[in-house]
């Protein structure tokens, strides 16, 4: 009898540990005795992963914030590969974190462990060079986009589509109605969500001036109704000592500890920050505008390498500005007000931005959890000679 497979994974921040455990559960369901270990934030340690290290070692935002911490990420990512090579899993699947993951997986793959890398990182808006080093490092890349896998083909790298979770996992028909009544909402007055990121850096950069842009909206549209769902307990903390500014006393925010996608259902319009928060808005099919600021020299560097003109997931899928968006000096009160009231003083123009999502919510709908196992297991089992 053979022994039981062992997995190795590791995952960067929330999304990609949440991620993991939905992995780890669908394989068990399969193999019962399949063995997980790696880099495990709290959710993929529930879900049975032996953790080495904890996720959040590796949960750095931006280029110059990922410089302040190099010299301790690059012994971790040594020392896990001493570890991993020495457990000799049958596979090894590296979560998003790409610049932590991709130099992992050449060293495990430089001893004969088979790599996926699921998640694609942006090469094909930024950073293409590193092409190179991920078609030397993974031996597949799962992406979440099919325009992804398109663009690797054509670049001579192996990846599949496998769908995003998010698609699987979201119902477009949530009830807008009952979930203000589950939040205190009124039914009749319109609602602004403001979400402005899940780490610390992003509420202290973006939540300032989400919040004198809801001023701004609540001068022109007495009654607005405003939400904020704080995305951690720390998190809850500091959005209430925001709150409490002198500048943010008038403002009547209800504040939520977590909850982000009730709020979203719950809101005729979201103002939220660039990144994953904005494919769940577009699949709950709720009008938004999206802004973004980060550490000025990271934006400059990104800046000079980008090579797609938007930055906003539904942009990006559909090929063209769908949705109002506001990257550093452009995101200020006045242009985010009055974007803000051009949609919610005209309906017809949410119905407009958001008469694309549909269509979209479908492709990016394939049991994507179910895809990533098969393809796990495909090549744990090769590796194994099964």
């Amino acid at each position: 009898m053979s022994p039981p497979l062992c997995i190795a994974l590791a995952a960067g921040e929330p999304s990609g540990d949440r991620l993991g455990a939905l992995l780890i559960r669908r394989i068990r369901q399969q193999h019962p005795q399949a063995c997980f270990v790696g880099v495990a934030g709290p959710e993929m340690r529930a879900a049975g992963c032996e953790a080495l290290a904890p996720s959040e070692a590796l949960a750095v935002m931006g280029l110059a914030e990922v410089l302040q911490h190099l010299p301790a990420l690059v012994r971790l990512r040594a020392r896990l590969a001493r570890q991993l090579i020495a457990r000799a899993p049958q596979v090894f699947v590296g979560i998003d974190a790409p610049d932590f993951n991709l130099g992992l997986e050449k060293r495990l793959r430089g001893r004969a462990i088979p790599t996926l890398h699921w998640v694609s990182p942006a090469v094909w808006a930024w950073r293409r060079y590193r092409l190179k080093k991920i078609r030397a490092c993974a031996d597949e890349v799962l992406t979440l986009f099919p325009f992804e896998t398109k663009f690797y083909h054509e670049q001579g790298v192996a990846a599949r589509f496998v769908g995003h979770p998010l698609a699987d996992e979201i119902d477009p028909d949530c009830a807008r109605d009952a979930t203000r009544q589950t939040l205190a909402l009124g039914p009749h007055q319109p609602c602004l969500a403001l979400l402005p990121g899940s780490r610390a850096s992003e509420v202290s950069r973006l939540l300032p001036l989400f919040l004198h842009t809801a001023s701004r909206c609540s001068s022109q549209l007495p009654g607005l109704q405003l939400v904020l769902p704080a995305a951690t307990p720390a998190l809850f903390d500091h959005c209430r000592d925001l709150l409490r500014r002198a500048q943010f006393a008038h403002l009547d925010v209800k504040l939520l500890e977590g909850r982000a996608r009730e709020a979203m259902c719950a809101a005729d319009l979201v103002l939220l920050a660039s990144g994953t928060a904005t494919l769940e808005c577009l699949l709950l099919r709720r009008p938004m505008v999206v802004a973004y600021r980060m550490h000025g020299l990271s934006y400059r560097l990104i800046r000079a390498l980008l090579r797609v003109p938007d930055v906003a997931l539904p942009n990006i899928l559909l090929g063209r500005r769908q949705v109002p968006e506001f990257l550093q000096d452009d995101a200020n009160p006045a242009a985010l007000a009055a974007a803000v009231l051009e949609l919610l003083q005209t309906p017809a123009l949410m119905g407009k931005q958001i008469a694309p999502f549909a269509a979209l919510h479908q492709q990016l709908r394939r049991d994507s959890i179910e895809q990533v196992a098969r393809r796990v297991l495909d090549h744990a089992l090769r590796h194994r000679g099964l």
